[in-house]
């Protein structure tokens, strides 16, 4: 059966809107589409989502580090022969790789030429270096078997018996401290991101309440000439989403194409120190399928969330509306 007061309540709606300020033959809105207010939103919007893109690519980074890290702890030890008198060099080196190879869990051994250790000491001591003229240790690199890993207290103590210059290192310390400190960059990352959010949240109900403050003659007429509130509250859910939308994509769209360029200039400059650097920290600054998918969802979350900060705000609006008598009207 047909609800006519339905029917009616639309149509006035309808009619009122026609009657309104544009003096245009279409319904004018309720919230003008493009004003100084909804203009400076949609750029701090727009600032905000590229903090939190900024964020969310951040704690993406480090977190695969950290992986990355742990990882490294599985796959290689190193073992480094101290220079002492009466120690021959090559022949410790020699005795630590068949050390290694003969032990159980050890999948390959490798001596760090002279080459390789120029390339560690050159950002210190300049190119050109001759290793026999300096009291520099040598290394041996010990890949594991990550599924079955070698006893490395009898490893050491095989190692002290028969190179008593040599020293094991299974970087577990120092990378210890780092996959800490990776999670506990996470944690704080996920604060800001919060802290991004709720300030988003509040910009949005400032906004709204302003915008219901500026057409508050036009929303009272409405709503007591007996315009749904759900029917107001779509009008500003409507106008608040395009605007959250828009700066959204804007802010995620530049902190993806900054997360771009860095992998790209990372890449195109392998040999330099400086890319060097920040490949050993954050790999190839490459946020990965996850980083793209974080920084799309915190679109969609932020224009979500700005549509129904403005909706709920302009409810709650209305309700302290009804709230009040007619005298204090």
């Amino acid at each position: 059966m047909i609800d006519l007061a339905d029917h009616w309540i639309d149509l006035r709606e309808y009619v009122l809107r026609l009657v309104g300020p544009t003096g245009e033959d279409k319904p004018a809105p309720i919230v003008p589409r493009a004003n100084v207010a909804g203009r400076a939103l949609m750029t701090v919007i727009a600032i905000m989502t590229f903090l939190a893109s900024l964020t969310v690519g951040a704690v993406t980074l480090v977190s695969d580090t950290a992986s990355q890290w742990q990882n490294d702890i599985s796959r290689e030890i190193t073992v480094q022969v101290l220079p002492d008198d009466g120690v021959d060099m090559a022949a410790a080196l020699a005795d630590v790789r068949r050390i290694a190879l003969t032990t159980q869990g050890v999948t390959g051994a490798t001596i760090l030429d002279d080459a390789a250790t120029g390339r560690l000491l050159e950002p210190w001591l300049g190119d050109g270096l001759n290793l026999d003229d300096l009291p520099v240790p040598r290394l041996v690199i010990i890949s594991i078997d990550q599924d079955s890993p070698p006893d490395f207290v009898a490893l050491v103590a095989r190692l002290q018996s028969e190179v008593p210059a040599s020293e094991l290192d299974d970087h577990r310390a120092w990378v210890s401290r780092l996959v800490t400190m990776a999670r506990a960059t996470v944690l704080v990352g996920v604060g800001v991101l919060t802290l991004v959010l709720v300030a988003t949240t509040l910009t949005v109900v400032f906004a709204t309440r302003g915008a219901m403050s500026g057409n508050r003659h036009i929303i009272e007429v409405l709503h007591f000439v007996g315009a749904r509130s759900a029917f107001i509250a779509r009008e500003f859910e409507r106008h608040f989403l395009r605007l959250g939308l828009v700066g959204a994509v804007i802010g995620g769209a530049t902190a993806l194409v900054l997360f771009a360029m860095m992998g790209f200039w990372t890449a195109s400059n392998t040999a330099t120190p400086e890319a060097d650097q920040i490949s050993a920290l954050f790999g190839s600054f490459s946020i990965g399928w996850i980083g793209y998918v974080g920084v799309v969802a915190l679109v969609a979350t932020v224009g979500g969330l700005t549509a129904f900060t403005s909706r709920l705000t302009v409810v709650r609006h209305l309700a302290e509306i009804d709230m009040i008598s007619p005298v204090e009207r």
